[in-house]
């Protein structure tokens, strides 16, 4: 049995999708009141609680041979006692519960952006980088995450026995994305979208199929135990290349408009100190986090998940953005692929 958490989300649902073409048995746990009828066309057995709750969590980890850990407090903005009761302590009891459990396997989803917002042209980030590099204050995802991947090392190097692995993704994209893609296309319909920077920098951007399916081999590779995987793109695309084909796909103009980063970001900045000083639950309309996921130059290699696990992209961007959008406005979407030979366990 293979427990899946956040599997209402975006990264969760494609892990459950690609757990079930292997034939794989899939319990989810998910919140009272969630949507959960995509899960229910899954096949999946669902456990009603919630990664505060350490009860409910202990009940969904009895029987589990591994766990598929995605659930997060997601996004820019909200208060840090939001971040650290569910990705922060939410965590920490699914640790708790999984070894108290005897769950054998754990994967943990992270992201890149434990490595801090770094923003140095020509820098190539890989594993062996530090966490915690210059984080945005007020940056409480990534500030979670730090926490969260401190603790789960604390623990391996402690000698817990259960037998960890981090996948780190990046920006991800796909169909169930129902945060990125939304606005994005409410940006480009608008004529509002413009490039930032020359838009020439390459992306970190990558389908959530292909990270599932990163997740999926490390949980089955020995080897990887104890190590993080940077599964962070589906190859090169520049800024310029990743709008063309979002506009493409929405029949909309090309975005032709730049803004200089360095302008941007300020004007995030300044977004962002009022929205904290007036306590305001919105957004701003731009953060410095969506800036610098936009616009780094900074490039993050995923050769160590090749080089290791033999991942590779499924999907392409050119597959994966129109069927995405597909998706978005209501149409039919070609069946799920998958790398390897289905398995059953």
């Amino acid at each position: 049995m293979n427990l899946v958490t956040g599997a209402t989300g975006l990264l969760g649902s494609h892990i459950v999708e690609q757990l079930r073409l292997r034939g794989r048995a899939v319990r989810c746990l998910v919140r009272k009141g969630a949507d959960t009828s995509w899960l229910k066309t899954q096949g999946v057995e669902l456990v009603e609680g919630d990664l505060t709750d350490a009860a409910s969590v202990m009940r969904a980890c009895e029987g589990v041979q591994c766990i598929y850990h995605a659930a997060a407090r997601v996004g820019d903005w909200g208060p840090w006692s939001d971040f650290r009761k569910i990705t922060i302590d939410g965590s920490f009891n699914l640790f708790d519960a999984a070894e108290k459990a005897g769950v054998p396997r754990f994967i943990h989803v992270s992201s890149i952006s434990v490595y801090g917002h770094r923003n140095e042209k020509g820098l190539t980030i890989d594993e062996s980088q530090p966490l915690g590099v210059n984080v945005h204050k007020w940056s409480y995802y990534t500030r979670a995450k730090v926490e969260v991947e401190k603790e789960l090392w604390r623990r391996h190097e402690s000698g817990c026995k259960v037998k960890f692995s981090v996948i780190r993704p990046s920006w991800l994209y796909g169909p169930r994305d129902r945060a990125t893609i939304k606005r994005l296309s409410k940006l480009i319909r608008m004529g509002k979208a413009k490039l930032l920077g020359s838009g020439d920098n390459i992306l970190s951007v990558v389908y959530a199929g292909n990270v599932a399916e990163g997740c999926i081999l490390a949980a089955d590779n020995p080897n990887a135990v104890g190590e993080a995987y940077n599964c962070c793109n589906d190859g090169d695309i520049t800024q310029r290349q990743y709008f063309k084909l979002l506009t493409d796909a929405l029949k909309a103009p090309p975005v032709k408009k730049t803004l200089p980063f360095g302008i941007a970001y300020r004007i995030a900045f300044l977004l962002e100190v009022i929205g904290h000083a007036f306590k305001r639950q919105r957004p701003p309309l731009i953060t410095r986090y969506a800036v610098w996921l936009m616009g780094r130059d900074t490039y993050f290699s995923a050769e160590k998940a090749r080089r290791d696990l033999g991942w590779e992209s499924t999907v392409s961007y050119e597959e994966g953005v129109p069927m995405t959008i597909d998706w978005f406005e209501g149409r039919p979407t070609p069946a799920p692929k998958m790398c390897e030979p289905a398995m059953a366990s």
